[in-house]
């Protein structure tokens, strides 16, 4: 088996994981999320899981490593509250 390829699915692995255990906080905490508010929650995490995997695999500098992390992660955050509470206005969102 190429080692090459089960590193790169352990690290995939690794993403949904870590996607995962971010969505047992609000469970735990027994926000009043419905289903489709997990799946919003689930895509955006494991996308921007995905998209910082990718930036690390094409990016070799380390400060724009760096700097591609950051902004996927704004970017995240931004979504993250325009849906939860309508930071922008936009009919996507929260009440």
């Amino acid at each position: 088996m190429n080692t090459t390829m089960t590193f790169q699915n352990k690290r995939l692995i690794g993403i949904a994981a870590v996607a995962a255990v971010l969505l047992l906080i609000p469970l735990a905490a027994g926000f009043p999320w419905s289903p489709g508010d997990y799946a919003a929650a689930a895509v955006l995490l494991f996308g921007a899981g995905i998209a910082i995997e990718i930036a690390l695999r094409m990016v070799t500098d380390f400060w724009l490593r760096i700097a591609a992390c950051g902004l996927i992660l704004l970017v995240l955050f931004l979504i993250w509250a325009e849906l939860a509470v309508g930071l922008f206005g936009t009919r996507f969102a929260g009440s």
